[in-house]
């Protein structure tokens, strides 16, 4: 199924910092198929049918309920919406599967385990398995017969995932490698049937196995007791000794970077994805609640308090959500290119998805972090009432806060968002160079007061192409005067980390907007140009903030100078009346009673 039409091709990883976009080549949620709004209703009824009036059950943790959504949730091919026809497959393509992942990830503890075991549960045996691996447990995976997880965690290495301690060592009749060790924070460990399992070979070959349920040598520990997913399984396993046949090798001896890193990737994205499926849900029972909650003989919603809350929540979910797509069909689209020259399956989107690893990063971290504003704001709207167990909003307060934690920490997503982006213009695969020295250039010469463009969204435009200037002036100028000692000035990297997010998350929403102007009429967008104005003018301010703090921690006197004066230039925005934009936003959802963007 083709998402869009036949267009121009895509920018490559990083490339949205020194290219334009046009809207015509940014694929939207506007863009949805007849097919892929199905899908999205499948997703919807299930965790209605299936999910929500069960959410205590699965939150105490009743023996074999998990496990028989899982099974349920295959038998409609929820599980089988991106994986291979030949396996038993639906075939869809990124974008689909995207979608999938986003509107179940409303599901709570249900939304962990599925994407667990659909994600890192089951892709490693996809992309890197033998076609004997393959065949034997992709099809009863993706039915749901079968139940996956993934064992890369260990009690001492969490961020340092290299770092693990769990060895293995082959036999002396060559039938066996044995695992000995113990992984924590596995999710699906309490039931699943196949682990994809890290070890380091003869102690420093980092090297993926298949670890099936019931392995001799293999256990696992008790369910732990966490602050939020509740119904999730986690648990610890062991390996005592645990012989596991050499036909069982992931991979290549070594080589179990590869899978781990490139993994996270996808990951990454789809976690975004489900962040956001969770934010429009939660936002949705905020303004139900707001509309019926009195106080002052009138409802909370009338109160511009409230409005301010509701708004701003819609407005970071509808950017984070064009930030998503626009990146989802990069990735969709480079995969298809790597197969039409002919590369496997598996290195097609693994290495779509390496292309785009910048974009999935910083989705990552702003996904995480508008999901706990959303539900952290929901609670404070529901008042006290927020904190009671009665009320869904508190268990979407507890079941938020891990997604800033798990798929890499947000610290480790903004530090690789540098890094990655840093290694890739040395490595000539990103011209950085060329657009740092025009912009510093410009510094240098006197503003072009000529006359205003008036084109449609012109200034808007000019604003994203200030904010990128800002980006590249300021890091530049940090890589200049740092060399090779950036990489220990974390927090510098963390505010260039920031200044990227904002401005891709901006330029997506604006690329959204023109699209939708040129296609509906810009008199018929009102409140969605209300949206991406706020957020401009919010991000040009949030630029500035985390430029400021970066130039300050390493210039001083006259450089100093030059450079927050050139800040202060990137980042000025047209002056802009935000409250009355949010409370026509708010106003619109407080009609229709939810999440209506």
């Amino acid at each position: 199924m083709s998402t869009a039409a036949a267009k121009t091709q895509s920018l490559k990883g990083g490339e949205w910092l020194v290219k334009e976009s046009s809207p015509a080549d940014t694929f939207t949620p506007e863009n949805f198929q007849e097919e892929q709004l199905m899908v999205k209703d499948m997703c919807n009824q299930f965790l209605d049918a299936e999910v929500y009036p069960n959410l205590d059950r699965i939150d105490n943790l009743e023996p074999g309920l998990m496990k028989s959504l899982l099974t349920k949730a295959g038998e409609q091919g929820l599980l089988a919406v991106a994986f291979p026809e030949e396996y038993g497959g639906l075939g869809k393509d990124f974008v689909t599967s995207t979608m999938v992942n986003e509107y179940l990830g409303a599901g709570h503890s249900f939304s962990v385990a599925i994407a667990a075991h659909t994600g890192i549960g089951t892709l490693p045996i996809l992309y890197f398995g033998t076609p004997e691996q393959k065949q034997k447990y992709i099809p009863k995976l993706i039915s749901g017969e079968w139940s996956g997880a993934y064992g890369l965690t260990e009690p001492n290495s969490g961020s340092d995932a290299l770092g693990a301690k769990t060895s293995a060592k082959l036999s002396e009749d060559g039938k066996y490698y044995i695992l000995n060790g113990q992984k924590c924070w596995i999710t699906n460990g309490g039931f699943a049937d196949v682990y994809t399992v890290f070890a380091k070979v003869d102690g420093d070959k980092f090297t993926g196995f298949i670890v099936d349920r019931g392995t001799e040598g293999f256990t696992q520990g008790p369910e732990e007791h966490k602050m939020g997913i509740k119904g999730s399984s986690t648990v610890q396993l062991y390996f005592q000794d645990c012989k596991v046949p050499v036909e069982n090798l992931l991979g290549e001896v070594g080589k179990g970077h590869k899978i781990a890193f490139n993994i996270l990737n996808i990951g990454r994205l789809k976690l975004a994805a489900a962040a956001i499926g969770g934010s429009k849900r939660s936002l949705s029972g905020t303004v139900e609640y707001a509309k019926t909650r009195e106080q002052f003989k009138q409802p909370i919603s009338n109160f511009g308090a409230i409005k301010f809350k509701l708004a701003q929540m819609a407005i970071r979910i509808f950017v984070a959500e064009s930030a998503l797509y626009r990146t989802a069909q990069w990735i969709g689209d480079k995969e298809h290119e790597l197969l039409s020259a002919g590369k496997p399956f598996n290195e097609s989107l693994l290495g779509a998805a390496e292309e785009y690893a910048i974009e999935c990063a910083m989705l990552k971290v702003d996904g995480s972090e508008v999901l706990d504003y959303v539900v952290d704001e929901g609670v404070q709207v529901h008042g006290g009432n927020g904190f009671s167990a009665e009320y869904n909003i508190s268990r979407a307060y507890r079941d938020s806060r891990i997604n800033r934690i798990y798929e890499g920490t947000n610290e480790i997503n903004r530090l690789l968002t540098l890094d990655m982006t840093l290694k890739r213009a040395m490595g000539g695969r990103l011209d950085l160079m060329g657009p740092a020295m025009a912009v510093q250039k410009e510094l240098m010469s006197i503003p072009d007061f000529g006359a205003e463009d008036e084109t449609p969204f012109a200034k808007e435009r000019k604003l994203i192409g200030n904010l990128k200037k800002a980006i590249l002036m300021t890091s530049g100028a940090a890589v200049q005067k740092l060399m090779m000692k950036i990489e220990n000035e974390q927090e510098v990297l963390m505010n260039l980390a920031d200044m990227a997010i904002q401005t891709y998350n901006a330029e997506s929403v604006l690329l959204r907007i023109m699209k939708m102007a040129e296609n509906k009429g810009e008199a018929s967008i009102g409140l969605y140009k209300d949206i991406m104005q706020t957020y401009l003018y919010d991000a040009a301010d949030a630029v500035n903030k985390a430029g400021k703090d970066a130039i300050n921690s390493f210039a001083e006197g006259d450089e100093q100078r030059m450079i927050l004066m050139g800040l202060k230039r990137f980042t000025k925005a047209e002056p802009f009346n935000v409250k009355e934009a949010r409370r026509r936003i708010a106003n619109k959802m407080i009609d229709e009673g939810r999440y209506c963007y």
